[in-house]
């Protein structure tokens, strides 16, 4: 955790890597709807943040005042390189995400549910019969790990690297620039050697799916192929693995939920929802590049603009009983996979994994709760989730 200005006043100085936000994100956003629309601190070069549902989506669909060249609310500019399609404008932005989606439709994702399912039965497998695991890491963490690695055709063994660049990228970055540019460099030639590897021998893979793809007839420049890939493995992993999280935490800490998911299964796909809505992982951000008013606020070319996700998602405006889960909720257009063009093209594959990992834990681990002063972890950053679940089985 950074050493950083405790925040005073989060309507005119908030901090997202404070440390009452990353225990606790809620109550804060609570307060800045009731208090002022749209906050603004001048960290980070300056950000505003909005924390209604309405002015989230406002912003979200507005490509003519807001890029995505930026999506990381970071000390300093980012490096070089972007990461397609996630950091780029119209009309670029239509052609890079054309390219991926083929991969991502229910179709192509349904492809993965065997492997996931073994993946899932092979970890639960792992702890069935211990008293006690950290639900986050030992079970969470591993899945998308794994399964990313299965579809980008690279060895699931080099999951502790992959950990390491998320982290470096997601959390450490942020307020360090050199620790950016060094995961980018080391992930850029761990797929250069792994592409060199499908020229020779082209697979089955992303890899060499991305390696053969064409916009308007022409291959992938470098940096779209690298930043692609490295988009694939980390928005492919850690987000995931947040949410899956995130949803162990829940049950582990709320019995009734628990013991009705496993006496109702089929209840599972529309709890997946609700935990979406909850404890949704991503937060994205954009550069204002057009001076515009929303609600009231001025938004001034330069800055940034804290795209909570989240926090659109407790609205209550929006979601009766915003902050209470309730995991057989009806209708839940809930925003955990973003809104306008860059909703996430990796939403099918999520929702799979999600809803696998819960079947297999909960048929095979019905009963488990937290451990008795257990300290859960959660990330910092962009994306949320806990990175440690320590629980007792049983």
């Amino acid at each position: 955790m950074n050493r950083r200005p405790p925040v005073t006043d989060w309507t005119t100085d908030f901090d997202h890597l404070d440390p009452r936000w990353v225990e606790n994100p809620y109550p804060i956003w609570d307060e800045l709807r009731q208090k002022c629309p749209i906050a603004h601190t001048e960290r980070f070069m300056g950000v505003y943040l909005p924390t209604r549902y309405e002015d989230v989506r406002t912003v979200a669909y507005d490509t003519e005042h807001f890029s995505s060249h930026r999506v990381v609310v970071r000390e300093n500019l980012p490096p070089k390189g972007g990461a397609p399609p996630i950091t780029t404008d119209p009309p670029k932005h239509q052609g890079a995400k054309a390219v991926l989606l083929p991969a991502f439709t229910p179709e192509a994702i349904e492809r993965h549910t065997p492997k996931t399912r073994e993946i899932c039965r092979d970890l639960v497998d792992g702890l069935v019969g211990r008293p006690a695991c950290d639900a986050a890491a030992d079970y969470a963490q591993e899945i998308p790990v794994r399964l990313m690695a299965h579809m980008l055709g690279i060895p699931a063994q080099d999951g502790d690297r992959f950990r390491g660049w998320i982290h470096d990228l997601l959390e450490l970055g942020i307020t360090d620039d050199a620790v950016t540019q060094r995961a980018t460099d080391e992930m850029t030639e761990y797929f250069r050697a792994q592409a060199d590897k499908r020229r020779e021998q082209p697979s089955d893979d992303l890899i060499s799916y991305l390696l053969s793809a064409r916009i308007n007839g022409n291959p992938l420049s470098d940096n779209h192929f690298f930043g692609s890939l490295r988009l694939l493995l980390v928005a492919g992993i850690d987000t995931t693995w947040s949410a899956i999280g995130a949803c162990l935490w829940h049950l582990a800490t709320h019995d009734e939920d628990r013991r009705r998911l496993v006496a109702e299964p089929d209840l599972l796909p529309v709890a997946v929802e609700e935990f979406l809505r909850a404890y949704s992982p991503v937060t994205m951000a954009r550069e204002i590049v057009k001076e515009t008013r929303i609600n009231g606020t001025t938004f001034k070319p330069g800055e940034m603009v804290l795209l909570s996700f989240p926090a659109a998602n407790r609205d209550p405006a929006v979601f009766p009983d915003a902050d209470r889960v309730v995991i057989d909720r009806g209708t839940n257009r809930h925003a955990a996979f973003g809104l306008g063009i860059h909703r996430c093209i990796g939403s099918n594959l999520a929702r799979m994994e999600i809803r696998t990992a819960l079947e297999q834990w909960l048929a095979r681990i019905p009963e488990f709760r937290l451990a008795p002063n257990a300290k859960v972890r959660w990330s910092e950053g962009a994306v949320r989730g806990p990175r440690s679940v320590p629980i007792v089985i049983g």
